[in-house]
């Protein structure tokens, strides 16, 4: 991934569309995830490129490079969320009746709580050892990628990958980033 950063900074068209295959996937599952489709997932899809090429070359860490695009995918899809939920569709025939939207409906808290638990998720992930995060982002691909096809891009023997996937599971639930939204014991202690 840090060659291909930097080859990109270099103009390498090559280098360019190398990383745009491998973190397509990442950026789209996530705008579906925000039941963002059609049109205005094309739009957020090429913003969030476009806001790759803009700030490309202030990204100090390569390897962060999906945890950035992330943020940006969830910002973007936020705002068109918000956008849209201030566009109340009116009949021009009837008088206008000024109603706003209840501000605790569920679809708007529902989409918080995705929001939330999707950027915990992705703090979560940059905690993680370089190597287990891949492998974490490699088995999420979609479509799946056979053990093998994971064990040649990971350098995991294919033995060792259910058992580095458990071990990367399990710290993943441990992290900071996801502990505070584990639910309270029944003492009423945070775990």
């Amino acid at each position: 991934m840090g060659t291909l950063v930097l080859e990109a900074r270099g103009g390498s068209q090559t280098a360019w569309n190398q990383l745009v295959e491998r973190l397509l996937p990442l950026v789209t599952s996530l705008i579906r995830r925000h039941r963002v489709y059609g049109a205005d997932a094309d739009d957020v899809n090429q913003t969030v490129w476009l806001r790759l090429v803009e700030h490309l070359d202030r990204i100090d860490e390569p390897l962060a490079l999906p945890g950035w695009l992330s943020t940006v995918t969830r910002n973007e899809c936020l705002r068109l969320l918000q956008r849209r939920a201030r566009m109340v569709p009116t009949d021009p025939q009837e008088s206008p009746t000024f109603e706003r939207a209840d501000d605790d409906s569920p679809d708007l808290v529902d989409a918080l709580m995705i929001t939330e638990r999707h950027s915990a998720l992705v703090d979560a992930l940059l905690e993680l050892p370089t190597d287990r995060r891949e492998l974490l982002l490699l088995l999420t691909e979609d479509p799946p990628l056979s053990y093998a096809e994971i064990s040649r891009r990971s350098g995991i023997p294919v033995g060792s990958i259910g058992p580095t996937r458990a071990r990367a599971i399990r710290q993943l639930r441990n992290s900071r980033a996801l502990r505070h939204l584990a639910p309270p014991a029944p003492d009423g202690r945070t775990p």
